[in-house]
């Protein structure tokens, strides 16, 4: 017997049909598909064992009967004369039949023509034996493990064998019925292994879809883990080095000031020590999302533009002059847009006071219009035209988080000297839903320089 049906019994769960779970979940039903499993993995294992058994359970089957009764020589079975035989004889034409289908799973197409040579020379000798029966056996294994193009030239050869047995038994049997027999029992076998053909490929669809999947979802998974290690990263820059300049700022000015003013080298150490509190409060709420603390305290929620206001007397605090000016309804921003204007805003501040010194006067404009957002940092550079600090090269790693934050609102980022000294960064947002065009969105005009930018339409100066 093979195993090449008991797919059959291992019911995948793949292949379950609606209303038959109860069926596959029965105890017998379970034994049996870990009863083929078993049987396939040692088939896997071993495939010269099956096809040795195979081969033995022909020979027992189909022909040890006619080696029992006379070594099947009849002369006539009703009207149809058949050839007599002895018992080596009918032994040779079984043999000749049986064995070569050892190979019919390695060389399935050789096989089916060894077999079918030797059933028609049989039959044009009149010979009729059980072990006929390989022929449908090698047309079953050719369909389910041969190649496909070969297929239709072994039906054909199976035709001509068949027409050759039909005409034989013509004498007892009407042709055209005997032809209808056994062109049956061969599309049956064709039938048979082109099903457990197609389930098979089905079966190994699935197993790579499954794999795939997988590995699709892994990809996602270490995508989504990059994705929030840089969010993480962007956020701890901003942070922890927004509250570091202020404090090295302030640090500058406290020691510049100790021994002609020390009360205002005082009030730069309390600054100090309230902007370092407030940066390990900032980190430990980020630590805390990131150790998924239920129970921890609750946590503050994310700086919005109404919180522009402390960030730039934080600024002034280190040193910088800073001029705040809003154009526009900056509350009505959701919370993830006030925040990378926030973001933003907070980066181009800092790099001021980092690079251009504490002396500096530094201008902030945020300008709402429609589904825009423009904000808009200039600085005038060290005072009496000392030199700055050096600038970045490349893009450094607070201007590809301005980049990265702009870029989450379809905007852009541009940072540069100005003209007549200092710094300048331009980000625009883009707020426009997904579905909406941005062709539809209002134009915005490009930021006006302090000097000549409207106030009538602008809030306080802060």
């Amino acid at each position: 017997m093979t195993t090449d049906g008991s797919a059959a019994a291992g019911a995948s769960p793949e292949l379950t049909l609606p209303g038959l779970e109860p069926l596959w979940g029965h105890p017998l039903v379970a034994r049996l598909a870990r009863a083929g499993q078993r049987l396939r993995q040692f088939d896997a294992d071993r495939p010269w064992v099956l096809d040795t058994l195979t081969v033995a359970a022909a020979f027992l089957l189909f022909c040890l009967p006619d080696l029992v009764h006379g070594g099947g020589a009849r002369e006539h079975r009703g009207q149809l004369r058949l050839a007599r035989l002895g018992t080596a004889g009918t032994l040779a034409w079984q043999l000749a039949l049986i064995l070569p289908l050892w190979w019919r799973r390695r060389a399935p197409s050789a096989t089916f023509a060894v077999v079918v040579a030797v059933f028609t020379a049989q039959w044009i000798m009149v010979v009729w034996l059980r072990a006929d029966v390989a022929l449908l056996i090698a047309l079953y294994s050719l369909a389910l493990h041969g190649r496909l193009r070969h297929l239709p030239w072994a039906c054909a050869a199976m035709a001509g064998a068949l027409s050759v047995v039909a005409v034989r038994v013509s004498a007892a049997l009407y042709f055209g019925d005997a032809l209808f027999f056994l062109a049956s029992a061969a599309t049956a076998s064709v039938a048979l292994g082109l099903v457990l053909r197609i389930r098979r490929a089905h079966l190994l669809a699935l197993r790579e879809r499954a794999v795939r999947l997988e590995i699709e979802r892994d990809q996602r998974t270490e995508l989504a883990a990059a994705a929030e290690r840089a969010r993480v990263a962007r956020e701890m820059h901003d942070i922890i080095g927004h509250n570091l300049s202020v404090i090295i700022g302030l640090a500058d000015g406290g020691a510049y000031a100790a021994e002609a003013n020390p009360g205002r080298a005082r009030e730069a150490l309390q600054l100090i020590a309230g902007t370092g509190r407030q940066a390990l409060g900032e980190m430990r709420r980020m630590l805390g999302v990131l150790r998924e603390q239920r129970d921890g305290p609750a946590f503050s929620p994310q700086p919005g533009t109404a919180d522009l206001d402390g960030l730039c007397e934080r600024i002034r605090a280190a040193g910088p002059e800073v001029r705040y000016r809003t154009v526009g309804d900056l509350e009505s921003l959701d919370p993830a847009a006030q925040l990378a204007v926030y973001r933003i805003a907070q980066e181009a501040l800092t790099n001021s006071l980092k690079h251009a010194g504490t002396g500096t006067r530094t201008d902030l404009r945020v300008e709402v219009a429609g589904v825009l957002v423009r904000i808009g940092v200039q600085d005038t550079g060290p005072p009496d035209g000392g030199p700055p600090a050096p600038r970045p090269h490349g893009d450094g790693h607070g201007l590809a988080g301005m980049r990265e934050r702009a870029a989450l609102f379809d905007g852009t980022v541009t940072a540069g000297p100005r003209p007549g000294g200092g710094w300048t960064v331009e980000a625009l947002l883009n707020l426009t839903p997904p579905a909406t065009s941005p062709a539809s969105s209002p134009a915005i005009s490009p930021t006006p320089s302090p000097a000549t930018s409207p106030a009538a339409p602008e809030g306080p100066a802060s």
